[in-house]
């Protein structure tokens, strides 16, 4: 017992420190993921042009994060602005009371006396159930709109944590290869074990961001033109919403199909056409045609996984859930195969 004491008393301050040093760190943890996991989608670039560099590793890191910053992050950033100043127009005409849900869909009843029928059948009060809608409808908008004026008046924390991305970024373009190293030499799991954990997240990571996150933002992004190109209002915030609904298996469908009908409803033929044919044909194909070469087979997991893991982070985590749930999700598949391994 005594010649073990030393040893289990080191152990104990060891977890003590790390659990202090990680509640330290706690506020800034999302911006330390968001790095890891550009470090992993742009190494391969970092390390085409420290080739070119002959090997000058600073000046590489710097450029890679300025094509980042060009060809990601300013992007988003100029669409991130002018979504949150549509939903700002749009909570404030549903507090000024110029945007009425329930008048809509009450007019779209009227148009369409004949949904009123079919519903009695099945022993539902139409009355109930727009209100229920237009409810659930104003709410959701508002709560939209909310989380955008959030994120303005906490725009100073989000700049902190912005910079601080981007700086720890630097160091692991520059110095990735070596930490993955020390992290291997110092986990007590076996060194293949923690390989095979690393290489799980890091395949998980890019099939996630790469794949997942890209085809929703070309959905949302075909829908948001579509929608803008019919006329209709506040295009930007429903491509957003097509856009995280993409990441879902609910699919973007959900919006571009109530809004074909609502026009075809409102006699305006041609546009519910143009909405349908594009939704289906554009929106409908770009999942089957990129999310194959963007993820094939990366993440490994059921849908039903994919699917409860992505809901529960973004219930956790927010946006960043989307691939904060499937990277847990994958730990979690892939140490229980290991320890299966281990002790079969």
């Amino acid at each position: 017992m005594k010649k073990n004491t030393p040893h289990l008393f080191f152990l104990i301050l060891v977890l003590a420190v790390t659990a202090a040093f990680f509640g330290l760190i706690l506020d800034f943890m999302l911006a330390v993921f968001w790095a890891i996991v550009l470090a992993i989608l742009f190494h391969s670039t970092y390390r085409y042009i420290g080739i070119k560099l002959k090997g000058r590793k600073n000046l590489a890191a710097g450029l890679t994060l300025l094509s980042i910053l060009l060809v990601v992050i300013i992007p988003l950033t100029v669409l991130a602005i002018t979504l949150v100043n549509e939903t700002i127009q749009v909570y404030q005409q549903i507090q000024d009371g110029d945007l009425n849900v329930q008048d809509r869909i009450n007019n779209l009843q009227e148009q369409l006396p004949v949904v009123e029928g079919y519903l009695e059948r099945f022993g539902i009060d139409p009355v109930k159930l727009r209100e229920s809608i237009g409810e659930t409808i104003a709410s959701v908008t508002q709560n939209l709109a909310g989380q955008a004026i959030n994120i303005t008046q906490n725009v100073f924390g989000f700049i902190v944590q912005f910079f601080i991305m981007l700086y720890i970024l630097f160091f692991f373009l520059r110095d990735g290869r070596r930490l993955i190293h020390q992290l291997v030499w110092v986990l007590p799991l076996g060194d293949e074990n923690e390989r095979k954990l690393l290489a799980r997240f890091a395949s998980v990571a890019r099939a996630t961001v790469k794949g997942s996150l890209i085809v929703a933002l070309v959905q949302g992004t075909i829908g948001g033109v579509l929608f803008w190109a019919v006329g209709i209002p506040a295009a930007v915030l429903w491509g957003f919403i097509m856009t995280i609904l993409s990441l879902l298996p609910v699919g973007s469908g959900v919006i571009w199909l109530p809004a074909a009908i609502i026009m075809f409803s409102q006699g305006e033929i041609g546009r519910g056409i143009t909405i349908l044919i594009v939704g289906a044909l554009v929106i409908g194909l770009v999942d089957n045609l990129l999310r194959p070469r963007l993820v094939g087979s990366d993440t490994k997991m059921p849908d039903y996984l994919i699917l409860l893991s992505t809901l529960g982070g973004l219930s956790w985590f927010g946006l960043s859930g989307f691939a904060l749930g499937p990277i847990i999700a994958a730990f979690f598949v892939t140490c229980w195969a290991m320890l299966g391994e281990e002790f079969r």
